[in-house]
């Protein structure tokens, strides 16, 4: 039944970017399965994203609908923190179709944040707002196909 969650977790899009799964953005901590209960951990990208109860009303809905499930129970976990690190390549990829520069594979430090655009892949980009539409996004220029874009902010426990 394991694969088959997972299965259906996958079919859960970001309300905000709904190129991408949940599973995808590295969201789903711990899958936990009880005689009558199906028990879901997920770790929110930022604290107070708004969208985490639009997030938990979907997988509630699509347990119940696809798994036949009666009882799912979602739980927001902050322990151990989500980092940028946890998105998948098929999220990474998914972000860039959306038209957002993925975070860095292995986040450091500022100093490591060098952005390329989702468009031309150019590195030549300039920050034009450290805030975005929402927390976890800023928004960049490409100088080489002139497009702006958003960046997913990196996040990592080693800051």
């Amino acid at each position: 039944m394991s694969e088959t969650i997972w299965n259906v977790l996958h079919t859960v899009k970001d309300p905000e970017i709904d190129s991408i799964s949940i599973v995808d953005l590295g969201m789903v901590n711990r899958i936990g399965e009880g005689d009558d209960i199906l028990t879901i951990e997920l770790l929110p990208t930022f604290m107070g994203c708004p969208a985490l109860d639009i997030i938990k009303s979907n997988v509630v809905t699509a347990c119940k609908e696809q798994l036949g499930k009666e009882s799912v129970d979602v739980k927001f976990v902050y322990d151990p923190p989500w980092t940028s690190s946890r998105l998948t390549e098929k999220g990474r990829e998914s972000l860039k179709e959306f038209g957002i520069a993925p975070p860095p594979r292995d986040f450091k430090g500022e100093e490591d944040w060098q952005i390329h655009c989702p468009y031309c892949d150019s590195p030549y980009t300039s920050m034009e707002n450290l805030f975005g539409p929402t927390a976890c996004r800023s928004i960049l220029y490409c100088k080489q196909c002139k497009n702006p874009f958003e960046a997913m902010k990196p996040i990592s426990t080693m800051v």
